[in-house]
C-alpha cells in the first residue's frame, strides 16, 4: 500500500540541525513532486519546502531559505530535508507530501501524506 514515512526529528539546540528523511513505497516515486509542510500548536499548516519530479526544480519558504536545503534520491525512494540553523520558531510537526504533478505549485491537496515527525528547537 501507499506509505509516506518521516523521520529524523527531535529535540535540537537553537543553531543546531537536524536531516528529515520522507521514504516512500507503493507508488512510482519518481513521477510525483514532493512537499515538506510544518505545524505549529494552534497555527496553520504551511508549506515550507518543495522539489519538483521533473527538472527537480525547489520552492522554500521566506522563512527557511538559505538555512533548509531540499533533495531527492529517486533510486531511495527519498526525500530529504537538511534544516540547518534551527531556531526556536521552526518547532512543529513536520509532514511530507506527494502529488502526481511535475512542478511545485500551490496545489489546494496532496495525492498522499506521511503521520509526521516532531522537530522541537529549544535550549
Amino acid at each position: 500500500q501507499v506509505q509516506l514515512v518521516e523521520s529524523g526529528g527531535g529535540l535540537v539546540q537553537p543553531g543546531g540541525s537536524l536531516r528529515l528523511s520522507c521514504a516512500a513505497s507503493g507508488f512510482a516515486f519518481d513521477y510525483y513532486t514532493i512537499g515538506w509542510f510544518r505545524q505549529a500548536p494552534g497555527k496553520e499548516r504551511e508549506g515550507v519546502s518543495c522539489i519538483s519530479s521533473s527538472d527537480g526544480s525547489l520552492y522554500y519558504a521566506d522563512s527557511v531559505k538559505g538555512r533548509f536545503t531540499i533533495s531527492r534520491d529517486n533510486a531511495k525512494n527519498t526525500v530529504y530535508l537538511q534544516m540547518n540553523s534551527l531556531k526556536p520558531e521552526d518547532t512543529a510537526v513536520y509532514y511530507c507530501a506527494a502529488i502526481r504533478r511535475r512542478y511545485c505549485s500551490s496545489y489546494p491537496r496532496y495525492d498522499y501524506w506521511g503521520q509526521g515527525t516532531q522537530v522541537t528547537v529549544s535550549s
